[in-house]
């Protein structure tokens, strides 16, 4: 399985409706082995990631299905609309993908 992490360095004025918007239709892609999503604000209770403010993460069976994801022009446009809200754009995401 993969776990598919994203933390977010939002804008200090990102708009929060956009945000759930591009949060919902994530979680609404209907991707082969794209297994769950789950999304929240970051509680950083280490104080290691307080620029990262939001994140989500997204499960996936294998490899396969994580590259089917990330080729999905559905995908693809929400990301454009994500890094609209995000600090520096592209750059304001972090990404980790865990083979758990």
């Amino acid at each position: 399985m993969i776990q598919h992490v994203v933390m977010l360095r939002l804008k200090p004025d990102y708009d929060g409706t956009e945000l759930a918007a591009v949060m919902d239709g994530l979680g609404a892609l209907d991707i082969a082995g794209f297994t769950d999503f789950q999304h929240g604000p970051n509680r950083d209770v280490e104080n290691k990631t307080p620029d990262h403010r939001y994140g989500f993460i997204c499960s996936f069976h294998d490899l396969d299905a994580l590259n089917r994801y990330a080729g999905e022009p559905a995908h693809q446009a929400l990301g454009a609309r994500l890094c609209a809200l995000c600090v520096g754009g592209g750059d304001g995401i972090m990404v980790m993908d865990l083979d758990v």
